[in-house]
């Protein structure tokens, strides 16, 4: 076992979604974030489908039973939350794997942030309807993924929603501005 799985063993559903995470890294890991990566997913991999289900299905348990490791880090109360769950190594193919939670009816904006190699963005609904602005529009239940270079606030609507998402290395930025223009391919 290693480190990552020693210390994700006190949480089984963090573990078992590390175990996931790990495998659908195997099927997209020479994959470039960006619209074809996104449509892509959301045909291959949307809701329905083995790695979105069970996605879905470990984040809502640990959201709703409060089991600790998904999206616990206040950002701006109990609306915006986030919860770092695992640093690029080996075993992620060098994605980090990060959860975060947004609640609002209303459209409400977090972080303005850059994706200097572009995102992948599994979008759980916890709310039926709930919604995340993604660089192709609004997503329900399903995927967004920014290419690389992209900047955007993230934006939620209609309930709340958890965004689990892998970056590649790693690399997010909040050194972006809004005035910046988006790469010629977003």
């Amino acid at each position: 076992m290693s480190s990552h799985q020693a210390e994700a063993s006190q949480h089984p559903n963090k573990l078992l979604l590390l175990e996931t995470a790990r495998e659908f890294f195997a099927e997209v890991e020479n994959l470039t974030p960006g619209k074809n990566l996104e449509n892509h997913l959301n045909k291959n991999y949307g809701p329905g489908t083995k790695y979105y289900d069970r996605f879905a299905s470990l984040i809502r348990q640990g959201i709703e039973n409060n089991e600790g490791w998904a999206a616990t880090d206040e950002l701006d109360g109990p609306k915006y939350r986030r919860s770092r769950l695992l640093a690029p190594c080996a075993e992620s193919r060098y994605f980090s794997i990060t959860t975060v939670y947004m609640e609002s009816e209303e459209e409400y904006s977090g972080q303005y942030h850059q994706h200097p190699y572009g995102e992948i963005n599994c979008v759980i609904q916890l709310t039926p309807g709930a919604e995340l602005m993604g660089m192709s529009g609004w997503q329900g239940a399903g995927w967004t993924s920014p290419g690389p270079g992209t900047h955007h606030y993230p934006l939620v609507r209609k309930g709340a929603v958890v965004a689990l998402f892998f970056l590649p290395a790693g690399r997010i930025s909040y050194t972006a501005t809004p005035d910046m223009p988006q790469p010629i391919t977003i």
